[in-house]
C-alpha cells in the first residue's frame, strides 16, 4: 500500500529572518504569514523596571548640587564646606563639649536661655601659702606700701553663667555666646578688719564659636571659636588692676575627656594707664585645660604659662575636683600652685588649697 507523498514547497517554510514583506506575503498559510510578520516588525520586548520607593530613590540617587543665586547663599555654602563633617557625628548625649556649646544641630536650644559657663562653687575654707600683704606693680601708682593685715584662711565663690545670643550665624554654623564671671575672696574669718573681701574679679566677655569635626592625634577636633575677653578687679589705685585680651579656642575631646586650649594676645595700653603692664610674663599668654568625668566625678587640672624661658618661664597649675556627697549635693576640693590666682595676685607666686562644695558644672 502506497502512502501518499506530500510535497513541501519552498514558499512554505517561514524564514527565520524574513528579508522583506514581500517575502512574507508569497507564504499560503495565514498563521505563517502572521508568524513572519510578526518576526520582522515586533518590536523586541523591554525588561519590566523594578519597583524603588521614593525613600531609596532619594538615598540611591544623589541631590542635584543647585548652585546658590545670591552673595550670602555663596557664602553660607563656601562656609559650610569649610566645616564639613570628616570626623565621627557629634552625638548630643555623650559629647562634652556639645553639652557645653549646644553644637550639633539638635542640640540647638536657642537664643537668651541661661546656663554655666565655668564651674559655680562656693568654699568657704580656703588657704594659703603665703599671703600677698603688699601688692606691687611696676607701674609705681599700682604699688600698695601700708600692710592688709591679712589672714591666711579666707573664703572663695566663684558665679559664672552665659548665653547665646545669635544662634546660626553664617548657614547652619555659628553661635555668638556672652559670658560672665566673678570670683570673690572673702576675709570672712578676719575680726579685726571687719571681714573685708579681699579681692573680687569680674570677666565679661564675647565669644563666637563654629561646630568642627576633624581628627587630630586620636581627639575629635570639635570646636573653634574666638573670645573678646575683659578682667579687672573694680578698684581704686593703687589696688587697681586689669586688661583685655583676644583669645583662640581650640576644643577636643574623646568619650569622656575633654579639652580646650586657648592661646590668647593681650592688648596693650599706655604705661601710665596700665595698671600691670608685666602681666602677661606672669599670668602667661595662655592657657590649656582638660576635664575628664569618671562616674559621678569630674576633674579638671589647668596649666598656664608665658612661654618664654629662663627667669620670664613663670606659669601656674589648677586642679579641681567635684565629688558627690548626698543626692544632688556635690562637694568641690580645688587645688592651685603658681602666679596669678587672683588678678591682685598677678605677680605673686603661692600655693592654695580650698574645699566647699559645687553648685553647678560646666560640662
Amino acid at each position: 500500500m502506497c502512502l501518499p507523498i506530500q510535497t513541501v514547497w519552498a514558499t512554505d517554510v517561514v524564514p527565520a529572518n524574513p528579508a522583506s514583506p514581500q517575502a512574507c506575503v508569497a507564504l499560503d498559510s495565514n498563521a505563517e504569514r502572521l508568524a513572519c510578520y510578526d518576526a520582522l516588525f515586533k518590536a523586541p520586548e523591554l525588561e519590566q523596571p523594578a519597583y524603588v520607593s521614593e525613600r531609596q530613590a532619594a538615598r540611591e540617587i544623589p541631590a542635584p548640587q543647585v548652585e546658590p543665586q545670591d552673595l550670602k547663599s555663596k557664602i553660607e555654602q563656601k562656609f559650610e564646606n569649610l566645616f564639613s563633617v570628616e570626623g565621627p557625628v557629634i552625638t548630643p548625649n555623650s559629647s562634652l563639649l556639645d553639652k557645653r556649646w549646644e553644637l550639633a544641630e539638635d542640640s540647638k536650644l536657642g537664643t537668651w536661655n541661661i546656663r554655666a559657663h565655668q564651674p559655680v562653687y562656693l568654699l568657704p575654707a580656703f588657704w594659703t601659702s603665703d599671703k600677698n600683704e603688699f601688692p606691687s606693680s611696676p607701674n609705681p601708682q599700682n604699688t600698695v606700701e601700708d600692710d592688709q593685715n591679712l589672714k591666711s584662711l579666707e573664703s572663695k565663690f566663684q558665679i559664672s553663667l552665659k548665653t547665646k545670643a545669635v544662634e546660626n550665624l553664617i548657614g547652619n554654623n555659628g553661635d555668638i555666646w556672652l559670658g560672665y564671671t566673678q570670683s570673690s575672696r572673702w576675709q570672712v574669718y578676719n575680726s579685726e578688719e571687719s571681714r573685708p573681701f579681699r579681692e573680687t574679679n569680674y570677666e565679661p566677655e564675647a565669644s563666637i564659636v563654629f561646630r568642627t569635626n576633624y581628627e587630630f592625634l586620636g581627639l575629635n577636633g570639635r570646636l573653634l571659636g574666638l573670645t573678646l575677653n575683659h578682667q579687672s578687679n573694680g578698684r581704686s589705685d593703687p589696688l587697681s588692676r586689669s586688661w583685655n585680651r583676644v583669645m583662640l579656642n581650640l576644643g577636643f575631646e574623646r568619650d569622656n575627656f575633654a579639652m580646650m586650649i586657648r592661646p590668647w594676645y593681650r592688648i596693650e595700653e599706655d604705661f601710665n594707664d596700665d595698671n600691670n603692664p608685666d602681666i602677661k610674663n606672669y599670668i602667661g599668654r595662655g592657657d590649656l585645660t582638660t576635664f575628664y568625668r569618671w562616674n559621678d566625678h569630674d576633674f579638671s587640672l589647668m596649666l598656664r604659662h608665658s612661654l618664654k624661658d629662663g627667669d620670664d618661664s613663670r606659669g601656674a597649675v589648677q586642679f579641681d575636683w567635684a565629688f558627690p556627697i548626698s543626692g544632688k549635693l556635690r562637694g568641690h576640693f580645688q587645688l592651685f600652685d603658681g602666679y596669678g590666682e587672683s588678678l591682685i595676685d598677678y605677680n605673686h607666686r603661692a600655693t592654695y588649697a580650698g574645699i566647699g562644695v559645687s553648685l553647678m558644672n560646666a560640662f
